[in-house]
């Protein structure tokens, strides 16, 4: 069946399989379903996980004395609109 969204041939250890087969069933899903699941929810983990060191970084990085105020940031914003 022709279908519009690319394919990934995936080979899986015999133990991993007959997880993802349990897990499937039990949402009542395919096993192409569940993986589909499972690595959009793994990827979306990764980018939490790069966001917080993003985070972290610039917390750690961050100087006070050198922040804009609220007030600066609307003014400059404004600005810019007008050019």
């Amino acid at each position: 069946m022709p279908t519009k969204y690319p394919r990934l041939n995936v080979v899986f250890e015999p133990k991993l399989y007959e997880t993802i087969r349990a897990l499937a069933q039990e949402d009542t899903i395919s096993m192409s379903q569940k993986v589909r699941d499972l690595v959009q929810e793994a990827l979306e983990d990764q980018e939490d996980l790069a966001l917080a060191t993003l985070a972290d970084e610039r917390m750690r990085t961050f100087q006070p004395t050198k922040a804009l105020s609220h007030e600066q940031i609307w003014a400059h914003l404004k600005k810019s609109k007008r050019s």
